[in-house]
């Protein structure tokens, strides 16, 4: 699947090899250097994945993707050197889509592009409805009814994938790889899971007759139009 990329990396080895590899895949591809420039690459060209470094001269990387999101649903893929788990935290919850760290093996690295480009490009979908309950993936707004509905960053993640999953069993195995981006479950995630979804459901279904959050007690969790 050709498609538009653009690649936001300061190093010129790595970012003439990122061209270079993904070109042979039949990708048209846009390096840019800093982070001002990969902003204004991708508001003037909407790629349709964005490659980008976390250490970057004039906005680093978490500034430029958190500015994207506000934007855009385009998918990112970020790069960084550091694997510090603390710092896929932070690159995840700036709304990247996947975490990569350096050094990669391009198999890998064309893989997970070709991953986001089979999910399909997110802002060709600007709102996610089930019911009363609204999600504006742009302005990254949500509401039920006319009670506007305030969620951290994680918590939007998590009801964006629910509301995908609109009335489908997704498992702690799906959240744990989809949402938190942790390749395999462990039981201390399965306890952050659970909090997290105990928030979310008493931010989504306080004071609402018909509740939109149910666990699927042993299996996951569904969001479904009341109770079967």
């Amino acid at each position: 699947m050709a498609a538009r990329i653009l690649v936001v990396e300061d190093d010129p080895g790595v970012g003439a090899a990122l061209q270079r590899a993904l070109a042979a895949e039949g990708h048209e591809v846009e390096l840019v250097v800093d982070g001002p420039a990969g902003l204004s690459a991708a508001a003037a060209r909407q790629p349709d994945v964005v490659v980008l470094d976390v250490m970057l001269p004039g906005l680093d990387g978490i500034a430029v993707c958190r500015r994207l999101r506000e934007r855009s649903g385009m998918p990112i893929l970020m790069l960084t050197a550091l694997g510090a788990p603390g710092e896929r935290v932070r690159g995840l919850d700036s709304g990247a889509d996947d975490y990569l760290v350096k050094p990669f093996a391009f198999p890998e690295l064309l893989a997970r592009i070709r991953a986001l480009l089979r999910r399909g490009r997110p802002d060709q979908v600007l709102r996610l409805k089930a019911a009363d309950l609204e999600m504006d993936l742009i302005s990254r707004r949500v509401t039920r009814g006319s009670r506007p509905i305030e969620l951290t960053s994680r918590e939007f993640d998590l009801l964006e994938y629910l509301l995908r999953h609109h009335q489908q069993l997704v498992s702690r195995e799906m959240l744990a790889r989809d949402v938190w981006k942790e390749p395999s479950r462990a039981t201390p995630l399965d306890n952050v899971i659970d909090v997290h979804i105990a928030h979310l459901r008493k931010k989504v279904d306080q004071d609402a007759p018909t509740k939109l959050i149910h666990t699927v007690r042993g299996v996951g969790f569904v969001l479904r139009d009341g109770e079967p």
